[in-house]
């Protein structure tokens, strides 16, 4: 069903979709259960699938990524064969194109993602300016803001990092701790080997 100036307007053999709000779905041509509520929300969509977007502009660059959920304004805004990918707060997840599998929550998480896999951000600004880095896990606002392509680290406090952007295996824990080294884990201040 579509509610809205050329919401799925495109469709042709799309089934179980439903679109609200102007250009909803507009490009959709094959993709099936989608649901899009909101102003150009999933607009270029032509065959991804089971998408959910909600929010202005949200998934607006998706064209065949599949099993993705926007929640706000503008998350997954540039997202377009991303799989997987779950986003809810402002921005959060904007810049991600291919990047599967990762989960923001908090206004502009994993902003700056954009072929990063399986990272995991919960906090306003966490891990917002990774771009390619895998596997990471923060928790807390702006958490582990200043890793960009470093891997395998777990970052929970407030404004906690890991000692650089391309960090990798680090643990840290602790408001505003920051990490010693590599393959290293580190609570408060104090490295613990």
């Amino acid at each position: 069903s579509a509610s809205g100036y050329v919401a799925l307007y495109e469709n042709t053999t799309g089934s179980y979709n439903t679109a609200s709000g102007s250009a909803a779905l507009q490009k959709n041509t094959t993709g099936s259960y989608n649901t899009a509520s909101g102003n150009n929300a999933l607009q270029k969509n032509t065959t991804g699938s089971s998408n959910t977007a909600s929010g202005r502009g949200a998934l607006y660059s998706n064209t065949t990524g599949s099993s993705n959920t926007a929640s706000g304004i503008a998350t997954l805004r540039f997202n377009t064969t991303g799989d997987n990918n779950t986003a809810s707060g402002t921005n959060a997840l904007y810049t991600n194109t291919t990047g599967d599998y990762n989960t923001a929550s908090g206004r502009q998480a994993l902003y700056e993602n954009t072929t990063g896999d399986k990272n995991t951000a919960s906090g306003s600004f966490a891990l917002q300016k990774n771009t390619t880095g895998d596997y990471n896990t923060a928790f807390g606002y702006k958490a582990g803001d200043v890793i960009t392509t470093g891997s395998n680290n777990t970052i929970i406090g407030r404004s906690a990092d890991p000692s650089g952007a391309t960090a990798t295996n680090q643990t840290v824990i602790g408001k505003e701790a920051t990490g010693q080294a590599d393959n290293s884990v580190t609570l408060g201040n104090a490295d613990v080997t």
